[in-house]
Formats: C-alpha cells, sequence, structure tokens
C-alpha cells in the first residue's frame, strides 16, 4: 500500500466510523475499536466466546406512560373501587376472572388465555419506596433499580458488565433493543447494546449515493485474506489495518442481525424470512422479530422491547382498551408461536411501567399519575398464578390517593436475575432482595 493510499484509507475509514457513530445503531458495534487502538482486548473477536444455543433469555416489554393496573387487573368484589370510577370501572359481568376477587380487563383476553394455559403469572402491587410521580424520574428509577437516583446505569447493562472480566467488553450484540435510542436499563459501565427499530438501519450511513458509500465502506472493511492480525497494535498502519478488521467483524454483526431480524433488503435465513405479522400492532411486529432472532440462534440473551401511550390522563376507556387489546394479543402470539417453535423454555418476558394510576378518576373521564401496579411474567418457565395481595382500596391504606406497594420492583428483578439468568443478582442490584415464588423451576 503506498503512502498517499493509507493516509486516503486512514482519513476515509476514520470519517466512515465517526458518521456512523452519529446514529443510533452501528456505533455499539464499531465502539469497540476505540478500546482496541488504544490496547484493550475487546470481547467478540473470539468465535469461542459466542453463548450457549440452550441459553435463557429475558424479553423486557416496557408499557411507556404508566399503565393504569387498577383496570388491568381489576378488583371487581370491591365496592370501593366502583366508587372511585363510576365511569371507567369495569362491570363486574366484564371481568375475565382469575379467581375470586380479582380478574382482567375484558380486553386482555391474550393474558386470560396464557393464564389459563399455565404460561402467566400476575404480581400486584409493585412499586418502590417514596415514589416519584414524573415520567423521567420514575423511569430512571426503574431502569437503573436505584430509588436513591444515586446509580446512573441501568440494572441490565451492569448484569451485562458482571459478565466481563479485566478490560474484556461485552459483546454488544448480547443485548438487543428493538428502538430508536438504547434504553437507559440496558446501558452499563462497560456494556452498550444494540438498538434499532428497523434492521435496515444496521447499514452504512455515509453522505453521497447511498450504493456507493455502501460499497466503498464494505471495501475498506474487508482486509485481505493474508491479514491474520488479532492483538490489538501499536504502530500507526497496523492500528489502521486492526481497526479495519474490526470495522469488518462490526460489519458482518449487523448483517447476522439483519439477517435474523427480516430485513427488507436480505432475510435469507431459514426462519429469518417472511412479513411480519402484526398488521398494525407495533409492539407484534418487535416481538416477531425478537421471534424470528431467537429461532436464528444469536446469541442475544437479553431483548428490549416498548408499547407506548399509557398517560391516559383523559377519555381513558377507548384508549386503555385499544392499548390491553395490542399488549395481550401480541405477547399471546409471541409466546405461542415460540411454543410451536419448541423454545418457550428458554425465554421469559416481563413487562413493566414506570408506575401505576390513581386510584380516583379524575374530571377528563381519565386517571392522574399514580404509584404501585401490577407486572406480568410470561413463559414455559414461570409459576402460573396471582402472586402477592392486591393493594388495599381503603382510604387510610392509600398513598395521597394512590395504591401502596407491597411488593419492591427489586424483588422481581432479583428473581429474574437470580432464578431465571442464573447472575449474582446481589452484585447487580448492589443490594439484597428477596425472591419472589414467580418461577416453576
Amino acid at each position: 500500500m503506498s503512502q498517499d493510499t493509507f493516509h486516503t484509507r486512514r482519513a476515509f475509514l476514520n470519517r466512515g466510523l465517526a458518521l456512523v457513530s452519529g446514529s443510533a445503531t452501528v456505533p455499539y458495534f464499531l465502539s469497540r475499536t476505540a478500546y482496541a487502538v488504544e490496547g484493550m482486548s475487546p470481547a467478540g473477536v473470539d468465535s469461542d466466546r459466542k453463548a450457549k444455543p440452550d441459553g435463557r433469555i429475558l424479553v423486557v416489554l416496557q408499557l411507556a406512560g404508566g399503565n393504569d393496573g387498577l383496570n388491568t387487573v381489576v378488583p371487581f368484589r370491591n365496592d370501593r373501587y366502583y366508587a372511585a370510577r363510576p365511569r371507567l370501572g369495569v362491570k363486574k359481568s366484564d371481568v375475565l376472572r382469575l379467581n375470586d376477587e380479582i380478574g382482567l380487563h375484558p380486553e386482555a383476553a391474550g393474558f386470560k388465555s396464557l393464564y389459563d394455559e399455565g404460561l402467566l403469572s400476575v404480581v400486584q402491587g409493585v412499586g418502590y419506596p417514596n415514589p416519584n410521580r414524573s415520567h423521567f424520574v420514575s423511569t430512571d428509577i426503574w431502569s437503573t433499580a436505584d430509588p436513591t437516583e444515586r446509580i446512573h446505569n441501568g440494572w441490565i447493562g451492569r448484569y451485562f458488565d458482571c459478565t466481563c472480566t479485566g478490560s474484556d467488553r461485552p459483546e454488544p450484540k448480547n443485548g438487543i433493543a428493538i428502538s430508536n435510542e438504547a434504553p437507559l436499563a440496558m446501558m452499563g459501565a462497560k456494556f452498550n447494546p444494540v438498538s434499532f427499530s428497523d434492521p435496515n438501519e444496521l447499514t452504512w450511513r455515509g453522505p453521497g449515493a447511498r450504493a456507493g458509500g455502501r460499497k466503498a465502506f464494505k471495501e475498506l472493511n474487508t482486509p485481505e485474506k493474508h491479514d491474520e492480525m488479532v492483538e490489538a497494535p501499536t504502530d500507526e498502519a497496523s492500528a489502521l489495518k486492526y481497526l479495519e478488521r474490526m470495522a469488518m467483524d462490526a460489519r458482518l454483526s449487523a448483517e447476522e442481525i439483519q439477517e435474523a431480524a427480516g430485513s427488507q433488503g436480505g432475510g435469507r435465513g431459514r426462519r429469518g424470512r417472511g412479513r411480519r405479522r402484526g398488521g398494525n400492532n407495533q409492539l407484534a411486529n418487535q416481538l416477531e422479530m425478537v421471534r424470528r432472532m431467537i429461532n436464528a440462534g444469536l446469541q442475544t440473551s437479553v431483548y428490549y422491547v416498548s408499547l407506548g401511550g399509557f398517560d391516559t390522563h383523559a377519555n381513558q376507556r377507548g384508549r386503555h382498551q385499544t392499548l390491553l387489546r395490542q399488549l395481550t394479543t401480541a405477547v399471546e402470539g409471541f409466546v405461542k408461536g415460540l411454543q410451536q417453535d419448541g423454545l418457550l423454555d428458554r425465554v421469559l418476558v416481563m413487562t413493566f411501567s414506570e408506575f401505576g394510576r390513581r386510584v380516583a378518576e379524575n374530571g377528563s373521564q381519565g386517571t392522574d399519575h399514580g404509584a404501585a401496579a401490577p407486572m406480568f411474567l410470561a413463559g414455559g418457565g414461570v409459576k402460573a398464578g396471582v402472586h402477592g395481595m392486591h393493594p388495599s382500596l381503603e382510604p387510610d391504606q392509600l398513598d395521597k390517593g394512590d395504591l401502596k406497594w407491597n411488593v419492591d420492583f427489586r424483588q422481581v428483578y432479583a428473581s429474574v436475575l437470580g432464578d431465571w439468568l442464573r447472575a449474582d443478582s446481589e452484585r447487580v442490584l448492589a443490594g439484597r432482595f428477596k425472591t419472589l415464588p414467580i418461577f416453576g423451576r
């Protein structure tokens, strides 16, 4: 390689990396190159480090905006519920009964089906001490697993941080978020996840003609066959070679995810192919992508999806009905699809929302920000049923008009980390929390 060519390639590659790093997707692959050139050994270079194909998988489902847990799990035998919600209360005759005291909203038929088949666990009254009713603050608290707001990285990110030692960095595709930005919950001190809303985003985003940019990027990031460098280099020329090799590894990782997720431009994998089945149900489409990636055998152990719109201050009835129908239909389809694939015993779905809603309806036929709410866990390994007591509706048992929590959300996290992912929950959560009997084995 001539000196001029060397400098041209270096400038182009550096510029390309910088441009790609401005996006919210590919940089989570390419961010490793900086550590590599500085002499750190990035994880994921060695093929032997891939996760076992029978490893357990967690799918975190965020219900953004604050789901009304009181109209999701309905205390239909409690007169105070109907007194507080004369217009929004779900009729006793419509409730999908779980037991003699509580039942699901009639539009949550997907959850009722999973419950009846022994695939759904309901944890009641989940929250945390001194609840914060700000969307942003409370979401951060759930994401960091720290009500004191002293920790600034995510609980899932810390889980991945704990899987690496020394200067190694966790492989980014171990965690995938179907979102425009990586959620705080998945951001660790060392770990950054892959995030995308469409698998086609995992491609070149440089200037000029797209086809030409992609071609040049691909050529630059394909080292010569005789280049067998593995260790981080020290001189400038070798550093460029190493940088190119790492960029190629990033590109191949992106292509692997694209194929597994079923991108419009690729999707040649045996099970990664085919149209999305969710129609207008955005969550169903996200979960279908996750299902394809699980089927494709990616080493990913945590996926993150979300459904928004739960901030129902006004005209809640119809809006909440639609959201619950979308939520439960999507989860039911995902779970039963994995069951058909023979993979359900490996997968757990866990829902959370930043808070519930106030007990009393407001003057706009909606509900305002509250506190405690239920969480749902679905999969082949859950201990199906209702766990915990429904929060009291007695006036002297409310927290400023809201339901009081009786299960700390970190107990659920500790159970998922320790009993499902087989991790050291005390290390991840920076504290010991009593686990819950929510897994059958």
